[in-house]
């Protein structure tokens, strides 16, 4: 008598067929229900295929560069006895339920097997046991609770409040917008703009117009960021104000499914800041992302993450940037144009990952003068902090590894900007019920439902 369970891929959609981009598991692992197992990638974006079952993988029937379709046998899975218990000799077909690739739901069914095969009914997955519902006062009672004040955060919130509901929003930051209007997409492209025009300026010597030599004043180009993004998140003040949106500003952790406490900066630094409860009829998770670290790199000063960066507290002559994506080559990008020269790091064979090649090719020569050196198929390895800078070590994946730097470099200033892994483990969502995997994601369906019917989660934190 056998266990093993055909894994398949569900719906995905409008494509025909996609293909396999990473492998997640191997054959002896063990897979816990909506466990992702293989990432996929469409001509649109990229996405995970989970598991139905748990289980133990047995077989591995997809590779790298593969191309899957609905139907698809990803792995062979043996089945946990209380799963496969009482079931009929043969294989069984599990498969996702019929959500777009992506946003898996979350209780998961299996296919109809054909007619030489057994046919197995999976009983939805369970919540995980909530914490006891909590009976003491409450600041505040709301219809919604918002956890998260970002682009999706408020203005869900916004429209709640339209539609007439009681609202309360919830945010870490003293000020609406969350992590792209406080420390990400604004003050960014604020600074960007300032880095195009310093380098318009520059070309204009080509034309017989030229300049003295640029003068960097740190105090008052943070200045002038600050400013934008204070016009933004001020006007974002005035909206809740104007719709009666109540704005608690602070951390907030479940309590239970219908409770959320809310600690201020000071109280979570064990200070004398405030704590809030909120009861809340129906809530939307949308607490973002934040930026991944690497465990080898120094507390140090100099070595930042996007917001360290952002801070622009000195021109550092030497810059290391650990990630060749989107948000690190920004940054790279404005420390460049005010005077640092750049060394990059990538893991992977190209830079900014997933985006148009040709495009990329485009960019890159257009900012080859940038760089002292892009290290590609290399990765880095140990780093140090000394009074002379951040002593760096790389490990190329070949000898051929383009601009490969197998001596020790040093640096003043490093970005480490290896991505962001979203905060489902933050928030205290274990005493709610809400299921997180082990990557921090929360599982929504085509509504954005959590698997308690009135939580819903939307942004980074669904992936």
């Amino acid at each position: 008598m056998t266990n093993a369970v055909e894994v398949r891929v569900p719906n995905i959609g409008d494509f025909d067929s996609v293909e396999v981009i990473e492998v997640l598991v191997k054959p002896g692992d063990s897979v816990a229900v909506d466990q992702s197992l293989i990432t996929v990638e469409s001509d649109k974006a990229s996405m995970e295929i989970p598991s139905a079952l748990a289980g133990t993988i047995s077989e591995l029937k997809v590779k790298i560069g593969d191309k899957v379709a609905e139907g698809s046998v990803i792995a062979l899975l043996l089945a946990n006895q209380a799963q496969a218990a009482g079931h009929p000799e043969g294989t069984l077909q599990a498969q996702a339920t019929a959500a777009p690739v992506g946003v898996p739901g979350p209780n998961s069914a299996v296919a109809p097997a054909s007619p030489a095969s057994a046919v197995q009914t999976v009983t939805p997955t369970a919540a995980p046991n909530p914490s006891p519902a909590f009976a003491g006062a409450v600041d505040h009672d709301c219809d919604l609770m918002v956890l998260g004040a970002g682009p999706g955060g408020y203005s869900a919130a916004f429209r709640a409040a339209d539609l007439g509901l009681s609202v309360v929003l919830v945010e870490r930051y003293p000020t609406l917008g969350g992590v792209c209007l406080n420390v990400g997409c604004i003050p960014s492209k604020a600074l960007l703009h300032v880095a195009s025009v310093a380098d318009e300026a520059r070309h204009l010597a080509d034309h017989g117009i030229g300049f003295g030599p640029m003068q960097v004043d740190l105090d008052r180009l943070r200045g002038w960021k600050d400013q934008v993004v204070g016009k933004l998140t001020g006007g974002l003040a005035g909206m809740a104000r104007a719709r009666k949106v109540q704005v608690v500003q602070g951390r907030g952790e479940f309590m239970d499914p219908h409770h959320i406490t809310v600690e201020s900066a000071g109280t979570a630094a064990g200070g004398s800041g405030s704590r809030t409860i909120i009861r809340f009829r129906q809530a939307i998770i949308a607490a973002g992302s934040q930026a991944s670290s690497l465990p080898f790199m120094p507390k140090d000063p100099r070595v930042v993450d996007s917001t360290g960066a952002l801070k622009l507290t000195s021109i550092p002559q030497r810059m290391l940037i650990v990630g060749g994506g989107i948000i690190g080559l920004e940054m790279g990008t404005v420390y460049s144009s005010i005077g640092s020269r750049l060394d990059v790091v990538e893991m992977l064979d190209r830079l900014m990952p997933g985006a148009d090649r040709d495009l990329v090719k485009v960019w890159e020569k257009k900012n080859a003068h940038r760089f002292d050196r892009i290290m590609l198929n290399t990765k880095t390895v140990s780093a140090r902090a000394e009074s002379d800078g951040i002593h760096v070590r790389f490990e190329s994946a070949s000898a051929e590894a383009q601009n490969a730097a197998p001596q020790e470099q040093i640096y003043d200033l490093v970005l480490v900007a290896v991505g962001r892994r979203p905060n489902g483990d933050r928030i205290g969502a274990q005493h709610a019920g809400v299921t997180v995997d082990a990557r921090g994601f929360i599982t929504v369906d085509r509504q954005m439902r959590t698997n308690v019917p009135h939580i819903f989660a939307i942004g980074d934190i669904v992936g």
